[in-house]
């Protein structure tokens, strides 16, 4: 299953979203890839993957367009990978289930020199370069924040779509027009099924007045789409909120989990609501 992360404005936590959720899944028993079109390069770093530069990125994956070739952009995630020394002197490479699970392809910022070629069909070499590489993996598509080619080659590829929604006004203006866009679009995308699947309130702050505002549209907007679930307290979430510790653990590149902090755990229990619904969704495209 293959699902893009989206918004048309940035800093909605579209990057946060993937790689927490590729996380939750990583520790729910789910194998995951991350297939990375933002040339900044975000999802990479804090997956602790991101390719040297005389690493095949995804961007030589898409150029190169061969049925399956982004496998020799795929690395493992290196989140909790350990070295021991052996008693012959040689040193062993000791495993997490984050290594084990998560692959990344991972990018480069010279990947925004695929942008400019369109050939017909370009939309489509994401997808062929991609092949049956993930088949029985669970696929996050970390996007940038526009509607242009990168964007394309995601959507063109995906089951569905996931809206990173944050709960201010362009946050919310920036989910509608990638709604729109894939209500116009998805039959020249080569995609006719493609959809938005789930739309996740992100950045929220409890108490503030417009997000507290924004938080009771996005329902209006997306009706029965946006997710909620049942915390560990029995209390409703109805959103990702906006906590520090999501981005201390970005910036050290380390899963909330291993961050090992109260927040850091109670946080990663939201992401493992939201991986549970993507593992549904997994199971109602396979029925």
């Amino acid at each position: 299953m293959r699902i893009a992360v989206c918004n048309n404005k940035g800093g909605s936590a579209k990057t946060a979203l993937v790689v927490n959720t590729a996380a939750a899944l990583a520790e729910a028993g789910e194998d995951v890839d991350v297939y990375e079109l933002d040339p900044q390069g975000n999802a990479s770093r804090r997956l602790a993957a991101r390719p040297t530069t005389s690493d095949v990125s995804i961007s030589e994956a898409i150029k190169a367009e061969e049925p399956g070739c982004v496998i020799d952009a795929l690395r493992p995630c290196g989140w909790g990978v350990e070295t021991e020394e052996q008693p012959d002197g040689t040193v062993r490479r000791v495993e997490s289930i984050y290594s084990q699970r998560i692959r990344v392809a991972g990018a480069r910022f010279d990947l925004e020199n695929r942008i400019t070629e369109l050939e017909a069909g370009a939309h489509l070499r994401l997808k062929t370069a991609i092949g049956d590489v993930d088949a029985g993996r669970i696929s996050l598509f970390d996007t940038p924040p526009n509607l242009g080619h990168l964007t394309q080659l995601a959507l063109a590829a995906v089951d569905m779509v996931i809206l990173a929604v944050e709960t201010e006004y362009d946050g919310v203006e920036g989910a509608i027009r990638v709604s729109d866009f894939i209500k116009r679009k998805a039959e020249a995308l080569g995609n006719p099924d493609l959809h938005v699947g789930l739309v996740v309130p992100t950045h929220y702050r409890p108490g503030l007045n417009s997000h507290e505002f924004h938080l009771g549209t996005i329902p209006d907007q997306f009706p029965g789409l946006v997710w909620s679930a049942k915390g560990p307290d029995g209390e409703p979430i109805k959103a990702i909120h906006e906590r520090a510790v999501i981005k201390d653990a970005c910036d050290v590149a380390l899963p909330l989990r291993l961050y090992g902090t109260g927040p850091g755990k109670e946080m990663a229990a939201v992401f493992d609501l939201l991986a549970a619904r993507i593992i549904k969704f997994r199971k109602e495209l396979a029925a």
